[in-house]
C-alpha cells in the first residue's frame, strides 16, 4: 500500500515538473462502476464530466454491508506526456455516509476525501480506468482519518 502511494505520489511530482504536456482531460464526459480497494467489499457507481480544459467533477454513489454514501469531488487533471490517453489527476471532495445497521447509533457521517491518482482511455475503445488513493477524514461522528482509501474504477467514457 505504502509503495503504490508513493509511486502516485512520484509520478504526479514528475508530471507537474513538465510544463510542455497540453493540458487536457483524457475524456469530457464518462459512466463507470469502482471498487473499494481496501477490502474490495464495496461497490459504486461514478460519473465524471469536465468543467474546464484541466478541471473535471465526479459523483459517485457507493453501496456496503450495511451503509450508503454518496458523494462529488473536484479534480484537477493533466495529460502525462507521451504516454497517450494517461492523465494524473488530484483533487478533494465531500461524502455523506447513512449506516443501515439497528447497531450503530451514530447513522450520519459526513466526511472529506483528498485524492490523488491515474487515470486511462483507452485509444481504441470507449472505455477508461482509473486508480486512486483517497484517504477519509471524518467531520463529526466518525471524525479521524482513514488512509485505507484505494479505489479502482471502469468508466464507459459517453464523449
Amino acid at each position: 500500500m505504502k509503495k503504490v502511494f508513493l509511486s502516485l505520489m512520484t509520478i504526479t511530482a514528475v508530471a507537474v515538473g513538465l510544463n510542455e504536456a497540453k493540458a487536457q482531460t483524457p475524456f469530457k464526459s464518462a459512466l463507470g462502476v469502482v471498487f473499494d480497494g481496501s477490502d474490495g467489499a464495496n461497490v459504486g457507481i461514478q460519473y465524471k464530466t469536465a468543467l474546464k480544459s484541466t478541471t473535471a467533477a465526479q459523483f459517485q454513489a457507493a453501496f456496503g454491508d450495511n451503509w450508503i454514501s454518496v458523494g462529488g469531488d473536484w479534480q484537477y487533471e493533466k495529460l502525462i506526456p507521451g504516454a497517450e490517453g494517461l492523465a494524473w489527476y488530484a483533487g478533494v471532495g465531500a461524502q455523506l455516509g447513512f449506516v443501515t445497521s439497528k447497531h450503530v447509533d451514530d447513522k450520519v457521517f459526513i466526511g472529506l476525501r483528498p485524492q490523488i491518482g491515474l487515470e486511462y482511455k483507452i485509444p481504441t475503445i470507449p472505455f477508461g480506468l482509473h486508480l486512486d488513493y483517497k484517504p477519509y477524514l471524518g467531520l463529526n461522528n466518525d471524525s479521524g482519518f482513514n488512509g485505507d482509501g484505494f479505489t479502482f474504477g471502469i468508466k464507459y467514457i459517453l464523449k
